[in-house]
């Protein structure tokens, strides 16, 4: 089964310093029918002016990995991390039983664009964490690169869920296929550019749910960076 989520489908806020589209329900937005998929909750599209940002605000019992698509975004947290990451970094935090955080645009000029995905843990009450690691795009180009998984393979960021995300960059042309084991489903993000999957047209902020198939065929590509969940 494939259910195509229109990129103009999803809920959408401009506050100024922060244009954002939520593919699920998040904050004031709201539809019953689009509380996550799995133990995918939240996947926000975001576009932060520069010297803006969000506030120290809190986390629990959560997943939430960050993957910059432009610009540059700078974390700190009640952890005593702090760092900016850029392009082709993958940010995870476990919030677990409490943290708080901070995230703004550093630079001056560039606003940053970037997507925030909350991933539901298998386990709640932990000791929060954080990790990030480098994904250059060369990793990503016609390869699905493993980005996050529950065991930390192949130098992904690790989460505490049964569930894989990948990455690719697609140049016109190129196409993929991904495997889906029995009982497991999956979640197509276009980030930028356009291609088929599984014979479907999506463009960028478009996505897909898929269940009860045994294949992903990425194709057709035009300049596509992608993200791939292989859920349970």
């Amino acid at each position: 089964m494939l259910i195509l989520r229109k990129s103009e489908q999803r809920g959408h806020a401009h506050h100024g310093w922060l244009d954002t589209y939520h593919t699920f329900s998040f904050a004031d937005y709201y539809d019953p029918d689009e509380m996550g998929f799995g133990a995918l909750r939240v996947i926000n599209e975001d576009r932060v002016e520069p010297g803006m940002g969000f506030g120290t605000h809190g986390h629990r019992d959560m997943e939430i990995v960050t993957y910059i698509l432009a610009g540059a975004l700078e974390h700190k947290d009640s952890m005593g991390n702090g760092s900016v990451i850029r392009r082709g970094d993958a940010q995870r935090m476990s919030a677990g039983r409490g943290v708080r955080h901070s995230e703004f645009n550093p630079s001056s000029r560039e606003p940053v664009h970037l997507l925030q995905i909350w991933i539901a843990p298998d386990v709640t009450g932990i000791a929060p964490s954080y990790e990030e690691k480098r994904f250059a795009d060369s990793d990503k180009q016609g390869r699905l690169r493993l980005i996050a998984s529950p065991d930390g393979r192949d130098g992904s960021v690790t989460i505490h869920q049964d569930a894989y995300l990948y990455a690719t960059l697609l140049d016109k042309g190129d196409a993929l296929k991904h495997e889906l084991a029995p009982g497991r489903k999956a979640y197509v993000h276009v980030a930028l550019g356009a291609l088929k999957v599984n014979g479907t047209t999506l463009k960028a902020g478009d996505g897909m749910k898929i269940s009860d198939e045994t294949r992903i065929a990425l194709a057709e590509a035009d300049d596509a960076e992608v993200l791939l969940f292989d859920l349970a």
